[in-house]
């Protein structure tokens, strides 16, 4: 997300460059977290500030299910990756 969503609105999404949606998959919870069990990549992304991540279902008409700002905001240049490691993606209750 370029800007990043609350409780009741999504944030705005990446567009140019060839960014699409990705799939994520999430580890088994333990104490109410949990987090992806592999890499996450986005290819050739635009020129753009990433500040956060909405999470969304695979339903024919996606429902949101989680959201969050990064820890640091990340930009990209037109082509990059950007990559978030196994791990580095934690949803949790609070």
């Amino acid at each position: 997300m370029t800007a990043t969503g609350s409780a009741t609105a999504a944030g705005t999404e990446v567009t140019g460059g060839s960014y699409a949606r990705q799939s994520v998959t999430f580890s088994a919870a333990s104490a109410g977290s949990t987090s992806n069990s592999a890499a996450v990549s986005f290819t050739s992304m635009p020129a753009v500030t990433v500040t956060g991540i909405d999470i969304w279902g695979s339903e024919a008409t996606p429902v949101r299910r989680w959201f969050g700002n990064l820890s640091a905001s990340r930009t990209t240049a037109s082509g990059d990756t950007l990559s978030f490691a196994a791990g580095a993606i934690t949803a949790s209750l609070s």
